[in-house]
């Protein structure tokens, strides 16, 4: 290479940094880069960035499962190697006979359950039922009537007393 090629890409280096380099794809066309680490014209060390290029989305548009928990972890710096096609396929497979092997105990363990209902080795679970929020004073009590109301322009101290109270006048 001519020493003149490599002055002009020294200097390109140093005013705009390194060009993004394509690590790999997913399986759902997203795509994945680095910046390798490089030193900025002020003399900075810039560390290696990490980012992917998702397929027809907007920032706000990120759900979960959207990518690969493999690419996901090489992207935070979990792992210093993008994952292969090979080990997402694999670890996609166990993924799904842990939910089968899950469903599976759910359905047994549920089985299980109304057999020991019927058996009466355990009691059935009671419902209740409890309007409100435990945080509220009312809790698990019938909530407060909406009367009296009042506007500002008729409300009179001291007019109103709630029914059954009685008042301290007739005692």
């Amino acid at each position: 290479m001519s020493r003149a090629l490599q002055a002009l890409r020294a200097l390109r280096l140093r005013l705009v940094g390194p060009a993004k380099e394509l690590v790999g794809t997913d399986q759902f066309g997203n795509k994945y880069y680095r910046v390798p680490k490089y030193e900025s014209r002020a003399g900075q060390i810039i560390p290696e960035r990490r980012f992917v290029e998702a397929v027809n989305r907007e920032a706000y548009q990120y759900q979960i499962g959207d990518f690969p928990a493999e690419w996901e972890a090489w992207i935070r710096k979990k792992r210093e190697d993008p994952p292969t096609i090979e080990e997402i396929l694999r670890n996609e497979t166990y993924r799904e006979e842990m939910k089968q092997k899950v469903k599976d105990v759910s359905e047994k363990d549920k089985l299980l359950q109304a057999k020991e209902y019927e058996e009466g080795l355990v009691a059935e679970p009671s419902h209740t039922q409890v309007k409100g929020h435990a945080s509220a004073p009312y809790y698990g009590k019938k909530e407060p009537s909406q009367d009296p109301t009042s506007t500002a322009n008729t409300f009179q101290p001291g007019a109103w007393m709630p029914p059954g109270s009685g008042s301290s006048q007739n005692k």
